[in-house]
């Protein structure tokens, strides 16, 4: 059997992290959730941040469940259209879509590094001690992964292979 070059051994250790954050900020926020409701329910109260920490984590997880996504080639698209197509300007269209996309992420990047620098210059703060800019962190970061995993895409099409991974 073949060993994978080191390089696609990194590809896959960051995919498996990619994975694991998802899973963790999953369960911190459902645990959160169900803590909120916990002490409103038998204590008449929560914790005054608890709320917005949840708001939060649905932002990183949305986010992070679009990077997986993209990186699995299973966004949703709409391809009413081109089942109807001949194969090439089927796969032609497919790449300019790719593209676009990885240009609206992108600028989406460019425009979460505005925000993020402007709370940063600020000082604005999420909840209890956390800076906005640590919350908001992951809009950049996000598109900008979603932006270059596209441009792999357009240049590089891929089928929705279940046991490929970009």
């Amino acid at each position: 059997m073949k060993r994978p070059q080191p390089s696609m051994r990194l590809v896959k250790f960051l995919y498996r992290l990619e994975d694991l954050l998802l899973i963790g900020l999953f369960m911190m926020m459902l645990c959160m959730a169900v803590l909120q409701i916990f002490l409103r329910e038998f204590f008449a109260s929560g914790l005054s941040w608890g709320d917005l920490m949840v708001r939060m984590l649905v932002l990183w997880i949305c986010l992070f469940g679009a990077m997986v996504a993209t990186r699995q080639n299973k966004h949703i698209h709409i391809d009413i259209l081109t089942r109807y197509m001949p194969v090439r300007v089927k796969e032609l269209v497919e790449r300019v879509v790719r593209f676009v996309t990885a240009a609206i992420c992108f600028i989406m990047a460019l425009q979460g590094m505005k925000l993020v620098r402007l709370d940063f210059e600020h000082g604005t703060i999420a909840f209890g001690t956390i800076p906005a800019w640590v919350c908001e962190a992951i809009i950049p970061v996000g598109f900008a992964v979603m932006a270059l995993r596209y441009v792999i895409l357009s240049l590089h099409p891929i089928k929705n292979d279940p046991g490929f991974e970009l």
